[in-house]
């Protein structure tokens, strides 16, 4: 017999209200930090892949020379500037940076709040598994913002703050737009990268079979081109190597759902 109380549909929306409550403080917390730590947050991270000498261009031109290919890649500039022409702009922009750092910061916090609120509910050999279920997701998680802050915002700061429709018209990007590019590249990424974890718990409920996922390979592989037309600008190169990473998830996530699949079937029989 259990030990643990039930709780009526109003406590638990009351516990979920805490749970909230106490990942929103640890986003402003962690984003307090970040307001204070403007100037690395600014014109180390944010700042860092409008300039020539940012790691992910000195790597593209480096792999251009070892191919023969010269300094085809090489950056020597990027032909704009950023400007904030709104009264409040630049403080909201700090605002706002902030919470977002506080947020992809606070993340291994706010996944272990989500657990501590829906642990109850499951077994005793599913609550040893949290610590696991944290760490890599947390992994993941911070895997994508990676993929996304060194990959897709150069390749598309590179593309769009280079093009012109004619030499009359010079780019002079507002700041919110630079960093709305920035943050939806870096969080669309994370949450991509969070593919193998939907998987694993949709084939724990019965919404997807291994099966089910290799049969539907080539739909999926339309989904992938989609979202990374979407994350990327149009050109081929930059959608290549952004798909080519969701692929290898998709491919992780048909793996973990094997895995789990053959579990369930066992504990069934």
């Amino acid at each position: 017999m259990s030990t643990e109380k039930e709780m009526s549909f109003l406590e638990h929306l009351e516990e979920l209200r805490w749970h909230l409550i106490r990942s929103s403080l640890a986003v402003v917390i962690v984003g307090a930090i970040a307001f204070i730590a403007k100037d690395f947050i600014f014109d180390t991270l944010i700042f860092g892949p409008k300039k020539s000498d940012f790691f992910t261009y000195e790597l593209f031109c480096e792999l251009s020379k070892k191919m023969g290919q010269g300094t085809t890649f090489c950056l020597q500039e990027l032909p704009f500037r950023i400007q904030s022409r709104a009264v409040s702009g630049q403080f909201s922009a700090h605002l706002w940076t902030s919470i977002t750092a506080g947020f992809i910061l606070a993340f291994p916090y706010i996944l272990f709040e989500f657990w501590k609120f829906i642990s109850p509910g499951l077994l005793s050999h599913e609550k040893r598994n949290a610590r696991g279920f944290i760490f890599i997701a947390s992994f993941l998680f911070f895997l994508g913002v990676l993929f996304g802050y060194y990959i897709v915002t150069p390749l598309s700061i590179n593309f769009l703050g280079s093009y012109t429709v004619s030499q009359e018209v010079f780019n002079d990007f507002d700041l919110d737009s630079y960093i709305s590019l920035l943050r939806a590249s870096v969080l669309s990424s994370g949450f991509i990268f969070e593919l193998p974890i939907l998987m694993y718990f949709f084939t724990k409920i019965g919404l997807v079979t291994p099966d089910f996922l290799r049969n539907n390979r080539k739909f999926a592989i339309v989904i992938v081109l989609s979202i990374s037309a979407i994350i990327t600008p149009p050109d081929i190169a930059s959608q290549i190597i952004v798909t080519i990473p969701i692929l290898i998830l998709y491919e992780v996530s048909i793996l973990i759902s094997k895995i789990v699949y053959k579990r369930q079937l066992k504990k069934n029989e």
